[in-house]
């Protein structure tokens, strides 16, 4: 039986460690002798990966950003990736989006996610935890994901805000006993709010070495995961800091028979259209890919977006034109002088 040492790199949005024990202890883990080690950081991950004290590391991709050079400098690429579990944010609060109060106070750490309730709601005080502390003109240091939250919850608690944006994942780990409402990229009916979850969102990426056998790799990773990872590496791979913190991006697999009941509860006739043939029939039995990308101006009141569903055997091709697409879209709205990521 192969020995595989196999390494775990965890924040708290993307627990990757939980992940992967869950994985182990499931009728799809490899037959193979895993020796599970939790990394303290990504530098030391690389080096135990050079000098072959690991073999593969389970990370998230939002990790993996802006240090892909560090990466390939260590010999090292990435051979795999796991599609995201949770990677919808969700409101804690006693009333919904559209039921909250009239200048209702929201903490929300994603700039995203601070655009997109504006788009939702006008009326709302949608606030950063940092700008919240220096309206209220606190003595407050705000610590690590799980301090923070715990911070707004005590807030919350304490009637100080009417709700804030936490991590599905974390919601869960921190037992809070409130109402949540998750934010979902799916309206229930065609033109009600909608909301993209942020760039790599509980996206696990397996780095190994680049001479490591991708046989062995494969048997961790799973397609849609792969695809998730290629599509978004591709679309804002490259982005600083500033622009990623602005994008909503969505990837996954859709079943045909799933994605036309949508089409038809939203009468989105084009959706039916489009993979059926002029006798009825579906013209492709493939899975499909539907890649989704919106990036909003600061009051939300604009939006760009593009949207795309395309057969599996083809989605790398349509990728490539459809990031020419958005290209496009953007430069026009700097001509139109509209700067989506500074303003």
């Amino acid at each position: 039986m192969e020995r595989i040492q196999f390494g775990t790199l965890s924040i708290s949005s993307c627990p990757v460690n939980q992940y992967m024990e869950k994985f182990f202890e499931s009728s799809e883990a490899p037959d193979a002798q895993i020796e599970t080690k939790k990394q303290e950081s990504f530098i030391q991950a690389l080096e135990n990966l050079q000098n072959g004290d690991l073999d593969l590391l389970a990370m998230p991709a939002r990790l993996l950003h802006g240090k892909q050079m560090e990466m390939y400098e260590a010999d090292c690429q990435v051979h795999g990736a796991r599609a995201p579990r949770t990677p919808n944010m969700v409101l804690v609060s006693e009333n919904k989006i559209q039921y909250q109060p009239k200048s209702a106070i929201i903490l929300c750490e994603s700039k995203l996610i601070r655009r997109q309730l504006r788009r939702s709601r006008g009326g709302m005080r949608v606030l950063s935890p940092t700008a919240f502390i220096e309206i209220e003109k606190r003595d407050e240091s705000l610590g690590n994901e799980l301090e923070r939250y715990s911070w707004m919850e005590k807030l919350r608690q304490n009637n100080e805000i009417d709700g804030y944006i936490i991590p599905r994942v974390i919601y869960s780990t921190l037992n809070i006993s409130e109402r949540r409402h998750t934010l979902l990229p799916d309206p229930q009916n065609r033109g009600d709010d909608h909301f993209l979850p942020t760039a790599y969102s509980d996206l696990v990426v397996l780095v190994g070495r680049k001479n490591y056998p991708n046989k062995n790799a494969k048997l961790f990773s799973e397609i849609e995961g792969e695809t998730v990872w290629k599509i978004q590496n591709h679309f804002i791979g490259e982005m600083d800091e500033n622009q990623l913190n602005g994008i909503g991006i969505l990837t996954r697999h859709r079943k045909m028979s799933t994605l036309m009941k949508q089409a038809e509860e939203h009468k989105d006739l084009t959706m039916e259209q489009a993979f059926h043939d002029l006798e009825g029939e579906a013209n492709t039995n493939e899975v499909l890919v539907e890649f989704r990308i919106e990036t909003i101006s600061n009051d939300g009141k604009r939006t760009i977006a593009v949207d795309r569903v395309i057969p599996y055997s083809g989605y790398e091709i349509a990728m490539i034109a459809t990031e020419k697409d958005w290209r496009r879209v953007i430069e026009s709205s700097k001509i139109a002088g509209i700067d989506f990521f500074n303003n």
